[in-house]
């Protein structure tokens, strides 16, 4: 169990997208596929909430993809990492982008302490596979959202045709990703994290799966959750 003194990273998942920090915006790097499932992953919130006027909070941002779609909608946007590396370049491209967005290297426990209930929105993807207690972050999600705000998870089901698909094919087959970016391990099954959400005070409103079809290069929302998929929640008023 986590002290609160400790902070809820891995020290090997830093150092690993910190080497990488300098290919965030490269379309044609091992980014590409947060680049091309991005629009996917905006227009599932938008199906929930209207981003305009909205402040959310970016958790685990990286290099700002995510952050910078959702400050094109309207977001008044936060984004905080704890890869100071990864954090540099997200901020290096606003000079490009010319939007702003406030990022923050402080971990969501902390920032959960010092601004509970604090935003509109909350989101959390491609995260929660890379840390040592999920249910924390969770947590801490739940506490930064207002009431009656959205919190948006994404992660990895836990199964073997999801260690095929994400680890394999993505890693070794297809070469879509660097190899050991996913530890199969850290995996959570949709029951699970919506078992987290649940404890951390919020109601799983819709479970969407994400593929992605080789022959085609394309990514799509619907159908199944068994490899990628997105959780809407919603704190109660």
């Amino acid at each position: 169990m986590m002290t609160e003194r400790q902070i809820n990273v891995d020290s090997g998942e830093i150092a690993k997208f910190s080497a990488l920090a300098h290919k965030w915006w490269d379309k044609t790097s091992e980014f590409k596929p947060l680049h091309e499932i991005n629009p996917l992953r905006l227009g599932f919130i938008e199906e929930f909430v209207s981003l305009a006027d909205q402040s959310v909070l970016d958790v685990g941002c990286g290099g700002g993809i995510l952050s910078e779609g959702l400050a094109e909608r309207g977001a008044s946007v936060t984004g905080i990492d704890l890869a100071e590396k990864s954090l540099k370049v997200a901020k290096l491209h606003l000079f490009e982008s010319g939007l702003q967005i406030d990022y923050r290297c402080v971990s969501v426990e902390e920032l959960a302490e010092s601004a509970p209930e604090s935003y509109d929105v909350v989101t959390c993807l491609e995260m929660l596979e890379h840390v040592p207690a999920p249910a924390s972050v969770i947590a801490a999600c739940a506490r930064l959202v207002k009431p009656g705000g959205w919190v948006f998870f994404s992660t990895l089901n836990r199964n073997a045709k999801a260690y095929l698909l994400a680890v394999i094919g993505a890693e070794y087959v297809l070469n879509m990703l660097p190899r050991g970016t996913h530890d199969y391990g850290k995996f959570i099954k949709p029951s699970e994290l919506g078992r987290m959400a649940r404890l951390a005070g919020l109601d799983t409103v819709e479970v969407r799966g994400m593929h992605y079809n080789p022959l085609t290069q394309i990514y799509s929302l619907g159908g199944d959750a068994d490899v990628n998929y997105l959780m809407a929640c919603r704190k109660a008023a």
